[in-house]
């Protein structure tokens, strides 16, 4: 393990169990380079990484403290709910509103690059941290890629687990916007009144073709984009 790889680690233990709590010091860069026997420049890139996830915030002249408990994700990188919210030591779970096959909309059909009217299936998953709603997921998949997604039990394995494995991701594309939810996402999310929410609007490809098209939406008050690029010197 990379030695700032090895930091952040330790220092996600520390949240995660609660022994830090929200608003609690974070050891500091000097601390962290002694302790690990690592330079500042390994001890900072540990600690700025966290706080692009969203973990810990930095504060020029009083240190770095825990950040407020929100669900956070990257922007940058497709990863699987579950395992975000394990990686924060919290309870996963969720909740399978919809599962069936159906007609494409018009809109739904170009997404996917097929004719109109052709059978699609369609799912809606409430994906939970602890008690709390954090994501709902509403996704159309091309059967003829995946003509199994509607047999699976999606309260086992993420949809994002299994297409991972029948149909491999080889590009993806986001476009991100906040919205006032409607009604039935409300109350999906379990809020009592509108907040602001933000929706990923994604579609993913394999070898074969557009796999999926889904709409990621989350609540505002409960969820933090985040993500730490590294470029490589020419």
């Amino acid at each position: 393990m990379a030695k700032f790889s090895a930091i952040k680690q330790h220092l996600y233990r520390k949240i995660a169990s609660g022994e830090w709590p929200e608003h609690h010091p974070v050891s500091s860069e000097n601390a962290l380079s002694q302790q690990f026997s690592v330079s500042r420049m390994t001890a900072r890139r540990a600690l700025q990484e966290l706080a692009d996830e969203g973990l810990v915030i930095r504060s020029k002249g009083s240190g770095t403290y825990v950040a407020p408990i929100k669900s956070q994700t990257s922007f940058m990188a497709i990863r699987n709910i579950a395992d975000e919210v394990r990686e924060r030591g919290h309870k996963y779970h969720a909740v399978v509103h919809t599962m069936r096959q159906e007609q494409a909309t018009a809109n739904v059909a170009e997404f996917l690059q097929l004719p109109a009217n052709t059978p699609v299936y369609h799912s809606v998953i409430t994906h939970y941290e602890n008690h709390d709603p954090v994501q709902v997921e509403e996704r159309w998949v091309n059967p003829k890629i995946v003509p199994k997604y509607t047999s699976q039990d999606f309260t086992k394995v993420t949809p994002h687990e299994y297409l991972s494995s029948v149909a491999p991701l080889t590009e993806a594309s986001h476009q991100i916007e906040a919205i006032a939810p409607v009604e039935h996402v409300m109350h999906w999310l379990k809020l009592e009144k509108p907040e602001p929410c933000l929706r990923i609007q994604r579609r993913t490809w394999s070898e074969s073709g557009v796999v999926t098209y889904a709409l990621l939406t989350h609540p505002g008050s409960r969820f933090v984009l985040g993500g730490h690029l590294t470029f490589k010197k020419n």
